[in-house]
């Protein structure tokens, strides 16, 4: 015998003890042993231990009951599965004793097996085992009140964990639910629509179709159960989804009668309007032709109080009321008409929220209605009203925020519009409410204000005299509750950023009082955010209309110093507080120095202190910044000479905010305080800043450089450790293929800024010869493995940049003239590498953009030499830099290009790519498109003749080029260009709609009203017969859509189909490549469009998307390859955002492809030979896509979600994932945690 079963048996023989603690400690034991994993227990134990503890259960002693109970969890998982089914056996036995203690034990003990049986092999037959028992029990006709509500309970447990393996069970246990809807008790009937609710989530249709008709025949033929019959049907939509909107047609005129004609039944009535606005959240798609007959119902039971009249009695009959509420609130036991108008309210917040499209309607008809019922006697039903009004608020700042509305449909009626012209009813309706005797009442209303500014800042100006004087109550009363005090002080908060400062002159002073107070609160939330308000309040004195030395502005200034130096003291303060004290201070300093002198030296020691804290100093560095960069006159003196060196070691520190945050403020400290900062703490920085500029990341590496700069142009005594530090460290990451951008910008103005330092060591021709020397003279250093050319292509570009603005920026004429003949010469001679080629020519086009070369004759027929190079890089970089030069000299450049063009057929592209580059760099300068503009026709004739040229990149060179010259001459050449959309030639029709994509830039152009009219006829090319013109349609279609969606509002009802059309279509092939076979999709492109485009839509025109429809075709997307699956786990992210009860109305259909993703190989993902992070990137989007589900509310009760979640977290490796994400995830958790 092993020593666990001796163990175990000698615990089995003291549960036989009289002793009841001797039986308590030995089940103690017992629950030790059976939680070990490695237990495992022969045959005779089992049975022992499983009628030892059946036998406890019976036990006179309640603990030793209790212990028993819980001790058949585990034992579950530990032994066989008749063992377990014997279990059942002897607990649903017990469930019908009279013994209601036993009775009460062994319902626990079932539900405790239910709950460890999860989904192994014992599930299904265990489950069925108790359906059978429960089933014969509730059958039982005399079977007592409470055994028929633990049997439900059970019921419902097990239908809700294991419903689909209990499919075989569903006709009994359906028949055995249905008739106890009309039981007399009505927890019974209650329960019984719980269980019917998991139940219909695994039924077949048919018998769906049965309880259907069930139901409905007691709703024709109504009893006096009808609500328990109302109430199942609301529970049945919540839980069946689409398969109920089906039967909406039947039920819904059905329970809007009982709505109707419920006489003084006030419950039967909220029942009623329950369901109603389960169907609106549940299946809005279906419930659309009854939604402005509920909006109706609801808006009158909204107001329904047949007991109270509001109109009559005026205020002096509400105050008797309110004096008949001081001892508590009012209430009436056989009044429940305030069910009725709860119920309304929250329907009406379903509409809201299911039908954004109906914003303007919902504010022309229910906006009222609800701002009169602002003035609601029952508090829990008022609280509803101003949720509602919130939620219409939200929706309308979401659809702000997705929406650009053309200025010509400002006036029109939109919602916004709408909302502004019932700010002033809102605010009327909320006066007495701000002063409620109701904390909840008064921060409900402080929140919708709030929503209220953020939708429409400014609104609120005109009612300060009636809203500022709420919140300094809340704020000074005593005893006010913290909740009050945080609502109002985020609420003031609010009211500070979206209104101008002058609106609060004449309450600053009380407002101030009143903020510092808070701060001087004992709760550490409360203290944050008022000292989040107090640091508003810095920015609003300057401007209340006091002079800057005015007694008023000083005194208000000392006293918010005060508050917060008071606070900044502190050690012992919560994290935020410490943190928004530093940056409140830092705000004071930066903007009321003047005012503040005698007390800098009290202030900044303090910001040392803070520095030298490793949870502060990143808070503290930002602080400093924004006294450093305002210019205020503050004296850093005192601190400079400890802090720099501080802020020199923050440097080496692994955090990546903690540095890019010091060198911002060494950057403003180095410009503003210059003559505090001596030559050794430069030094001393200098020598941390090489380690910095380096490709692993650039923008860390832009901060260094700059701050060199700096140091070179204000203290270039200091620049004497640049040239063997930070210049190779430079001129390393000039060769770096990531150094682009405004990053090169500014590496090309750190070399331009040690020219003028005065450094002997740093002139120009020794930095040109550094830059210079891997391209001229190439080595195993500076060369990439494998590859021609001297660096990396990318380096050339780098380099060449940096010298063209070497040589631009000269003051030596000589030294210009010198790299500019070094650089013809290079192009003459016929030894010259490619490298060496490819770099003078991309010099050349730098420095031609900006300067006229044409005092070099040769230089043009020297370039385009060039064209016959065997390199495909230099023959670009010689059509770069020809356009370029031409830019500097457009009268003598371009003709001879237009006619090169023309009579060089071979060297088409390269001559096209040219014209692209001259048209693009003017038409982006107002003074050279008058220049310009004498050559579109000529130019615009001749890219008209190659619109249909069969290579590719020369049609988009040509589109981009005539899109461009549209930008110039819009009203001639856009209907010109239109004509061509019916040419019976594809490539020309592609080239025509990819031109209209140049045209629309993200500024506003005058091309813009003309586009608007004539957009709709170029993107019915989306309707073309060709593959390649819908595709470019489609690129077109995007780019309007996100640059400049008001260009396709009003052709949305035309796009959309087609968008919709291209998502499904594939046009699959088998390319035979020697013995082996590949399939490709012709239509990939096409549908990698679409989506794209789908996905821009949803962004920016979403008020023009029916949700329903755009759900169809990303569901389709889900199934498609792993580009456009990470497309569509984007728009579902966007989706829950927008309209989460969408989403949850088509969770299965999404949790389906997702789960495939999870489930599927590395081989089914990706075909051999990609990259296998491509995979890896797929499911880490696809569990994004699902931590952003766990984020709905109420997912949490979602079967389909809890079953997915389980399953994929039952594997390591994606359970592993899913924490790995969650973590990256921002701050906000999952509603759904295990």
């Amino acid at each position: 015998m092993s020593s666990s079963s001796y163990h175990i048996t000698n615990l089995l023989e003291k549960m036989n003890e009289a002793d009841k603690d001797y039986r308590y400690m030995a089940l103690t034991d017992l629950m030790t042993e059976l939680q070990k994993e490695s237990l495992s227990l022969d045959p005779d134990s089992e049975e022992k231990i499983c009628q030892r503890l059946l036998k406890l259960l019976g036990d006179k002693n309640s603990e030793v009951q209790n212990l028993a109970v819980k001790c058949l969890g585990p034992l579950v998982g530990k032994v066989k599965g008749n063992k377990v089914e014997n279990i059942v056996d002897v607990l649903g036995g017990n469930m019908l004793s009279e013994n209601e203690k036993l009775r009460s034990i062994s319902t626990m003990g079932l539900m405790m097996v239910i709950s460890e049986l999860h989904q192994s092999s014992l599930a299904a037959p265990v489950s069925r085992r108790i359906c059978n028992k429960l089933t014969t029990a509730l059958a039982y006709p005399k079977l007592e009140v409470q055994i028929q509500l633990e049997c439900l309970d059970i019921m419902s447990e097990v239908l809700h964990k294991f419903g689909s393996l209990v499919a075989t069970q569903h006709p009994r246990v359906q028949e055995s639910l249905l008739p106890l809807l009309s039981n007399s008790k009505a927890a019974v009937r209650k329960r019984t629509s719980v269980a019917i609710g998991y139940l219909v989530q695994n039924v077949v249709a048919s018998q769906f179709e049965e309880l259907i008709k069930h139901v409905m025949e007691h709703l024709s033929n109504p009893s006096k159960y009808i609500q328990s019959y109302i109430t199942c049907i609301n529970v049945i939509c919540r839980h069946a989804g689409h398969r109920f909107g089906e039967k909406l047609k039947l039920i819904v005129p059905k329970v809007a009668v009982f709505a109707t004609n419920a006489g003084e039944d006030d419950d039967l009535r909220e029942c009623s309007i329950q369901v109603l606005e389960s169907c609106v959240l549940w299946c809005p798609g279906e419930i659309t032709e009854f939604t402005p007959q509920i909006v109706d119902m609801c808006l009158v039971y909204l107001g329904y109080d047949p007991n109270y009249n509001y109109d009559e009695g005026g205020e002096e009959e509400e105050e008797e009321l309110d004096e008949d509420e001081d001892e508590d609130d009012y209430t009436d036991d056989e009044d429940m008409s305030w069910k009725v108008r709860r119920a309304s309210a929250k329907c009406l917040a379903a509409i809201i929220q299911a039908r954004p499209d109906l914003l303007s309607d919902l504010y022309e008809k229910v906006s009222p209605i609800l701002i009169s019922r602002f003035k609601e006697r029952e508090q829990s039903v008022r609280l509803d009203v101003f949720a509602t009004y919130s939620c219409l608020l939200k929706q309308t700042g979401t659809a702000k925020q997705s929406i650009v509305v053309p200025e010509d449909e400002m006036e029109q009626i939109t919602p916004v519009a709408l909302l502004t012209g019932q700010v002033e009813a809102i605010v009327r309706g909320l006066q007495k409410q701000l002063y409620d005797k109701h904390d909840k009442s008064r921060e409900s209303c402080f929140s919708l204000l709030g929503d209220l500014v953020t939708v429409l800042p400014g609104c609120l100006a005109p009612y300060m005299d009636t809203i500022l004087p709420a919140i300094h109550k809340c704020l000074s009363t005593r005893g006010a509750s913290c909740y009050i005090k945080i609502s109002s002080l985020g609420f003031l908060s609010k009211l500070i950023k979206y209104h101008d400062a002058a609106i609060f002159t004449p309450y600053i002073k009380e407002t101030v009082s009143c903020v510092i107070g808070s701060v001087q609160d004992t709760f550490y939330k409360v203290i944050s955010e008022a000292l989040l308000v107090t640091e508003q309040l810095v920015f609003v004195i300057p401007h209340t209309g006091a002079a800057p030395d005015s007694p008023l502005v000083a005194e208000l200034c000392v006293a918010i110093f005060n508050a917060t130096l008071y606070r900044l003291k502190e050690a012992d303060l919560d994290q935020e507080v410490k943190e928004r004290a530093i940056t409140c201070m830092g705000h004071l300093l930066a903007n009321m120095a003047d005012l503040l002198q005698s007390q800098l030296s009290i202030a900044l020691p303090l910001f040392l202190d803070r520095l030298r804290n490793e949870i502060t100093r990143l808070t503290t560095v930002k602080a400093l910044n924004v006294i450093a960069k305002s210019n205020s006159g503050v004296s850093l003196k005192l601190i400079m000479g400890e802090a720099l060196p501080l802020l020199g070691t923050f440097l080496r520190k692994t955090n990546r905010a903690l540095k890019l945050s010091t060198l911002e403020l060494l950057d403003n400290l180095i410009v503003n305080y210059t003559q505090d900062i001596t030559v050794s703490m430069v030094n001393e920085l200098v020598d941390e800043l090489p380690r910095l500029i380096s490709e692993s990341d650039t923008h860390v590496s832009q901060l260094a450089l700059l701050l060199v700069s700096r140091l070179s142009e204000t203290m270039p005594h200091c620049t004497d450790k640049i040239p063997n530090g930070v210049l190779p460290a430079a001129l390393t990451l000039v060769r770096s293929p990531l150094l682009q951008g405004k990053a090169l910008h500014v590496m090309a103005g750190f070399f331009c800024s040690l020219t003028r330092s005065g450094n002997l060591n740093l002139q120009f021709v020794e930095l040109v010869q550094h830059l210079t020397n891997p391209v001229y003279n190439p080595s195993p250093a500076t060369q990439p493995a494998n590859s021609p050319l001297a660096v990396h292509k990318q380096a050339f570009y780098s380099t060449s940049h940096c010298v063209a603005a070497l040589a631009l920026t000269s003051a030596s004429s000589t030294e210009y003239q010198s790299v500019i003949t070094k650089l013809i010469d290079n192009l003459k001679s016929a030894e010259t590498t490619d490298s060496v080629r490819l770099f003078a020519l991309l010099t050349i086009g730098g420095i031609g953009k900006h300067r006229d070369l044409s005092e070099r004759q040769e230089l043009q027929s020297v370039i385009m030499g060039s064209f016959n190079s065997t390199a495909e890089d230099v023959k670009s970089a010689a059509s770069y830099a020809l356009g370029n030069v031409c830019v500097g000299n457009l009268n003598l450049y371009l003709p001879s290009i237009i006619t090169e063009i023309q009579d060089n057929p071979k060297r088409q592209y390269l001559l096209l790519n040219s014209l692209k580059e001259i048209i693009t760099s003017m038409s982006d300068r107002e003074e050279s498109v008058s220049v310009l503009k004498n050559y579109v026709p000529e130019m615009w004739n001749v890219l008209l003749r190659y619109m249909q040229v069969s290579e590719e990149g020369s049609r988009k060179i040509v589109a981009a080029c005539l899109g461009k010259l549209m930008l110039i001459d819009h009203g001639t050449l856009l209907p010109k260009l239109l004509e061509y959309t019916t040419s019976d030639q594809p490539f020309v029709r592609s080239t025509v709609v990819t031109a209209i994509k140049y045209t629309v830039t993200d500024t506003p152009q005058p091309i813009d009203p003309l586009l608007r009219q004539f957009l709709g006829q170029f993107l019915s090319l989306l309707k073309d017969e060709d593959l390649n013109v819908r595709r470019m349609a489609l690129v077109t279609l995007n780019c309007t859509a996100h640059n400049k969606p008001v260009l396709i509002r009003d052709h949305m009802d035309e796009i959309l189909p087609n968008l919709y059309k291209e998502t499904t279509i594939k046009l699959k092939r088998e390319v035979e490549m020697g013995p082996f076979k590949y399939p490709v999709d012709d239509a990939l492109d096409n549908r990698k469009a679409a989506f794209e485009c789908m996905y821009t839509v949803l962004q920016n025109c979403i008020d023009r998307v029916n949700i329903f429809q755009f759900l169809d075709h990303v569901e389709i997307g889900l199934k498609d390859v792993p580009d456009i699956k990470m497309l569509t786990y984007l728009m579902v992210l966007r989706l829950i955002q927008i309209n989460p009860n969408a989403v949850v109305l088509k969770l299965d259909n999404i949790l389906e492809p997702l789960r495939d993703t999870f489930n599927s190989k590395l081989k089914d993902i990706c075909p051999i030979g990609q990259e296998v992070e491509k995979a890896n990137e797929l499911k880490r989007s696809a569990m994004r896509t699902v931590i952003g589900m766990g984020k709905i509310p109420e997912i949490e009760k979602h079967p389909s979600f809890i079953e997915f979640m389980k399953k994929i977290r039952f594997y390591k490796e994606i359970d592993n994932l899913f924490k790995q994400e969650l973590q990256a995830s921002d701050s906000e958790e999952m509603v759904w945690e295990n």
